[in-house]
């Protein structure tokens, strides 16, 4: 019996990030579509939590409809889970979305949820949380956009330096036969 030796966290995610990276690399597709599908599947990694999940019903229909790659989406969407950005920006996204829609109750204070009052039906904690989960909303909206834009033009100029790579490691090839 061979005495398997397990790596560390970090090693098996760096590992996990370059296996990622190398399959996102030789994605079917040019590099419009294989960098707009990674920034599409990035995107939306940052609304899984604010949406509870229900974003992964218009996941497959955006990249489909945006003419992004399905494959490069997933590799993106996988990134984006392992980055643990969407639990990282969660403070910052409620912050940006009061400041840009900021709601108030009319109750005129700041409403914390409680059980006991919801079973009277006093709904004053519910709507605070409500207005909270709104603010999240946009302010991961925000997020995902801006991190979706830029991963766009990070995809694109390493999947062109690749396929350079990959040409002129073949014409070197056939040079020498």
């Amino acid at each position: 019996m061979a005495n398997k030796r397990k790596n560390n966290f970090f090693t098996r995610m760096i590992r996990v990030f370059k296996l990622n990276f190398i399959k996102l690399l030789r994605s079917p597709g040019g590099a419009k579509k294989v960098s707009l599908g990674f920034a599409i599947g990035f995107g939306l990694e940052m609304l899984v939590i604010s949406t509870a999940s229900l974003i992964y019903i218009l996941f497959i229909p955006i990249v489909t409809l945006s003419r992004g790659s399905l494959p490069a989406a997933i590799i993106g969407n996988v990134v984006g889970k392992l980055t643990f950005l969407p639990v990282l920006l969660l403070p910052f996204a409620r912050k940006i979305g009061h400041w840009i829609y900021p709601m108030t109750d009319k109750s005129g204070g700041e409403a914390h949820f409680n059980l006991k009052q919801l079973l009277h039906f006093d709904f004053h904690g519910l709507i605070g949380v409500l207005h909270g989960g709104i603010h999240i909303l946009i302010g991961m909206s925000i997020f995902g956009l801006i991190l979706g834009l830029i991963s766009y033009f990070i995809v694109h100029y390493f999947y062109e330096k690749q396929k350079m790579y990959r040409l002129k490691k073949r014409q070197k090839l056939y040079s020498c036969i």
